[in-house]
């Protein structure tokens, strides 16, 4: 090919690489002001039912339809009940220690799974890890039954153990895969090196790998912590007994049959169910992030 048949189709290049990729002035704003358009609907969309619910736990009436975002006479008097006419302090400390307990064991068995998966070669491995990519694709609810009857047998109906193994277990397809592929971005080489001083595979893991991994425990650990606190059909199906409630079957009892009864009182227990949710989120949120976008990124 000449050099000038050469430069004419480099030009031919140029250009219709220039005229796809440029975007008319006028289109680039509009699609600007669309995306920014989209973003305060779906702002608006989410923080409404909130300011309302708020606003809802300060009315001092108890009926739905009296309910407003800015009550006229906001009073604490639905907090006060909540306390003093229901168990809702037990039922706080119940839904505490099974998220503590669940976020616990689920970052051990995660990041142990993760690691296995990662960093050793065996027999089975990819079957297993295609096998788990396969468990979280159905959906929760056709295995009620079967964990029903199996904790039925084990003795661990209306127990909060039972409810935090299957909690835990749950959880170990996605956040394998998660943890795994955020274990993929640590080089094999600080594992060579450990290895060369006489460290452990154990001392390596705990050594190593978990400072490593502090965005992506974060994450997993504050999900799993989240998980329990209103999670109503599963806690409803294998809770029986009125003192091993949760918060989510206790306050929907405060509704039950009575929907425009106790609606602000179920509002003020929302609230305080969120508020040291939202307060980890916030602290936590950079480590979050980055835990997420780098295991999927994996």
């Amino acid at each position: 090919m000449s050099n000038a048949a050469y430069t004419s189709r480099q030009i031919i290049i140029e250009t219709n690489r220039r005229s796809a990729t440029s975007i008319p002035k006028g289109i680039d704003v509009l699609i600007t002001v669309l995306i920014y358009a989209l973003l305060i609907l779906i702002a608006i969309l989410v923080i409404i039912p909130l300011i309302w619910i708020i606003g809802s736990s300060f009315n001092p009436s108890s009926s739905l339809l009296s309910a407003t975002a800015i009550p006229k006479n906001p009073t604490l008097m639905h907090y006060k009940r909540l306390f003093t006419e229901t168990k809702f302090l037990q039922w706080y400390w119940n839904t505490l220690k099974i998220a503590i307990a669940n976020m616990i064991l689920s970052v051990v068995l995660t990041t142990m799974t993760g690691y296995i998966f990662s960093r050793f070669k065996f027999r089975g491995k990819k079957i297993a890890l295609l096998s788990i990519l396969v468990l979280q694709m159905f959906p929760s609810f056709m295995g009620m039954i079967a964990i029903y009857m199996l904790l039925w047998q084990l003795q661990l109906l209306d127990n909060h153990l039972g409810l935090i193994l299957v909690y835990a277990a749950g959880q170990i397809p996605y956040n394998t895969w998660l943890v795994k592929g955020y274990m993929a971005s640590i080089p094999k080489s600080f594992d060579e090196a450990a290895k060369l001083d006489g460290a452990s595979n154990m001392t390596i893991f705990t050594k190593i790998i978990l400072p490593l991994m502090k965005p992506i425990i974060t994450f997993v650990a504050l999900t799993q912590f989240m998980a329990p606190w209103m999670d109503f059909i599963f806690p409803r199906l294998i809770l029986s007994s009125n003192s091993k409630k949760t918060l989510a079957i206790g306050l929907f009892d405060l509704i039950a049959g009575n929907t425009n009864n106790n609606f602000t009182m179920f509002a003020a227990g929302a609230v305080l169910v969120a508020v040291p949710i939202t307060i980890l989120y916030v602290a936590l949120q950079r480590y979050l992030l980055e835990g997420l976008i780098a295991g999927a990124n994996k």
